[in-house]
Order: structure tokens, then sequence, then C-alpha cells
């Protein structure tokens, strides 16, 4: 790990901000995952931050930054700038230390993180198109107003409050082996690196970034901080285009790996912790699942996955979903050509109801220049039990010698 610099933020500020918390945020539950036990060979256990208060980790080090404000600066009110999660960390903890907060956030932030920032008393402002656009916005408030800027991760206290969830692990699971956990600008990642390892120095801690919004790998290969343009990605919640200054710092010596996970594997993973756990989890908040699912034989157990937040849009939780069964083979889609005559679309139907197939959707074209005169095209949406289950549909009706089409 090399030698650091003398630390902005040390052990015993993780050990103080715990003391600030106290009383105010959940000490959240550690369950062992069967599911995932079986799939690593050994155990995993979820440290569920998507049941802390306003729903995810940041209330944590947003309350320790602001509870350490003077009386002079929370009269100056405090900015902020999050797709979501720590708007609704800053929003809760001003509004219990009787501070005046604005929040910025990006164009398109999923509609029930504005609203419950709204809920908690903030005043919410959209700029730009993602987190550092709003973050650009937030400072030039703070140098016009005086509002005190309330850092999403870049930050002592911010870190240092993040990392209380590593004390609470250790204390939960002591025997804990290896901490998988996703990294945005790094906050969590750091705090927690932090906490464990100065109780723990061989535990291993494994970051986790969506591929599409990826700049820790960069970044660490450089040595330093890089700035990378991310992508769309279900995963707003980490969707940070440029690590922080300090939390880089201490990721750089504390943290073991950061490895990427692709959409369909956070889809999957939300999918499994929503049946097979029955928690509802953001796609942030399922990296280190998702992670486990790619290469379960990477982790020495016992194994903690952090899922770090569960504030999610019901319809992207409806678009995911779907994106899960079709990743997890439960979800089949095609097109199939029948000849027009009465009872061919009915009697396709019965063939499916017969293999065991659900039918979601149905679209019955007979207009098209590709289709000869006495031809329909039928776009078939169909939930299946699983890819064997798939494998035997699609062959049977080739077998009825049907011509399926993939698109």
């Amino acid at each position: 790990m090399g030698g650091m610099t003398v630390p902005q933020v040390t052990y015993d500020d993780v050990v103080a901000a715990r003391e600030v918390l106290d009383g105010v945020i959940a000490h959240t539950p550690v369950v062992h995952s069967r599911v995932l036990s079986e799939t690593v060979g050994g155990p995993v256990y979820l440290k569920c931050e998507n049941l802390q208060r306003a729903g995810s980790f940041k209330v944590r080090g947003a309350y320790v930054r602001i509870a350490r404000l003077t009386d002079e600066e929370r009269a100056r009110g405090v900015v902020a700038a999050s797709a979501g999660n720590h708007a609704q960390g800053v929003a809760l903890g001003s509004g219990l230390l009787g501070a005046k907060a604005t929040v910025y956030m990006p164009e398109g932030a999923p509609l029930p993180k504005v609203e419950a920032t709204r809920a908690y008393g903030a005043d919410v402002v959209f700029s730009g198109h993602m987190v550092d656009m709003a973050l650009q916005a937030a400072r030039e408030h703070a140098d016009k107003t005086g509002a005190v800027f309330i850092h999403p991760f870049d930050h002592p206290d911010v870190v240092a409050g993040q990392g209380t969830v590593g004390l609470e692990i250790l204390e939960q699971l002591p025997e804990t082996a290896t901490i998988v956990l996703p990294i945005g600008g790094g906050g969590l990642a750091a705090g927690v690196a932090l906490a464990v390892k100065s109780q723990r120095p061989g535990i291993k801690v494994v970051g986790v970034q969506a591929e599409r919004a990826a700049a820790y790998p960069e970044s660490l290969a450089a040595g330093h901080p890089v700035m990378v343009e991310p992508m769309s990605t279900m995963a707003d919640g980490i969707a940070v285009g440029r690590p922080g200054e300090l939390p880089f710092e201490l990721i750089h010596y504390l943290v073991d790996s950061v490895v990427t996970v692709s959409e369909e594997s956070l889809s999957r993973a939300l999918l499994l912790c929503l049946e097979r756990s029955k928690l509802v989890v953001e796609p942030a908040g399922v990296a280190g699942v998702a992670a486990l699912l790619d290469q379960p034989h990477a982790f020495e157990p016992p194994v903690v996955v952090v899922l770090s937040g569960g504030n999610i849009d019901p319809l992207l939780l409806a678009r995911v979903l779907r994106h899960g069964l079709a990743a997890a083979g439960r979800y089949l889609a095609f097109r199939i050509r029948l000849t027009d005559r009465p009872g061919a679309l009915a009697a396709l139907l019965g063939r499916l109801a017969d293999l065991g197939v659900n039918v979601l959707d149905v679209v019955h074209e007979r207009m098209g220049a590709r289709l000869h005169l006495d031809e329909v095209e039928v776009l078939l949406q169909l939930e299946t039990r699983g890819p064997a289950h798939c494998d035997e549909v699609l062959g049977a009706l080739r077998r009825d010698g049907h011509k399926l089409i993939f698109s």
C-alpha cells in the first residue's frame, strides 16, 4: 500500500463521527444471503444501507459535516449538488440541525429523489445533465450567497461519516474477510477502507463502478484523479465523472481493487435482491452484488456487500425488472410470421400455453413491405422459467415449422 502523506482524515475522525451520529442514524442490519453464499462458495452478507434514514448511507456524511459547522455558518444556509441520495441526506441533516438547504440536481434526476428532497425541506434547482455540472452550479451559488457548500464526497467530515459503515460491519461480523461496495466519487469506499484497515489491515476492500461511468480505473492507472465523460447508466447514484481528491488518495492506498460491472449485471443483481432477499435496492446500490455475480470466485468469504441505497424510481424499477428478466433468460421477445387465416393467432397462443409460457404482450401486424399478401407478423413478448425453458420453447416452435425473427 505504500506510505501515505499525512491523511486529512484518520481512524479517530471516524470514531468521533460515530459519536456525532449517535441517536440520529439507523444501525442498519447485516443479513445473510443464501443464494449469494452458494454462488461464492462461502458466507455472503448484505449490509443494508438501503434501509437507512433517507434511503442511503449519504445521511451519515452529510449530517456530520453540517453538525460541525459553526452557528454562524449554519445561519448562512447550506448548498449541495447530487443526483439524489446526497441531496436527501443534506436535506434531512440540515432540517434536523436547523439550517436552510438548497440542492442542485442534474436534469433528469429520479423524480422520487427530487420529491423526497423537497419533502425534507430543501429547495431544489436543476442544472446540467450530470452531477459534475450540478456541482459547479452549487459552488457558484455558495460564492454568490455565502451558503456553505456541502460536498458529496470530497471533505474529511463526509468521508469520516461514511466510514462509520465500516465500524458497524466489523462489530456486526468480526470475521469479515472481504468488503465489496459501490464507488462513485469515493467517499464511502475511502471511509470504510480507512475504518476497517485501521483495525484489520488484512481485510480486503473491493470497489465497484458501473462500466459506463468508471473514472477510478483510469485515475488509479494515472496516479491522480482523471475526468471521464460518463455515458448514460441506470446507476445514477455512482455516475461521477471525476474522483474526489481526498477519497482518491485513501482509495489509492487502501482499496485493494476496483472492478466494473455492466448494465446487464446491475439489472440481474437488482432482480436478485428483490426476488431472493426481498430488498428494494437502486441500481447503484447493487453494484457489489453485480460484481459477485460476474466473478463469484474472486472474493474471499466471508464477504460483506454494502447495499448503499434504495431510492429507486418505480418506473425505472419496472424497466430494470424487465431488463433483469431478459438478462436472467426469463424474458423472450421475437417476431413470428403466420398465414393470414382465421384461428392462426389463437392456435399459436394455444401452443405457447401448452409450452408453459406466459404471454406478456402481442402485437399483430398485417401491413408491411416485407410481408406477403397472405402473411401477418406477430411480435411476442414472453415470460419463461429460465434459459432452459427458453431453449425448449424456441426449439418446439421451430420444429412446428415457424420462422423466428429476432431484432
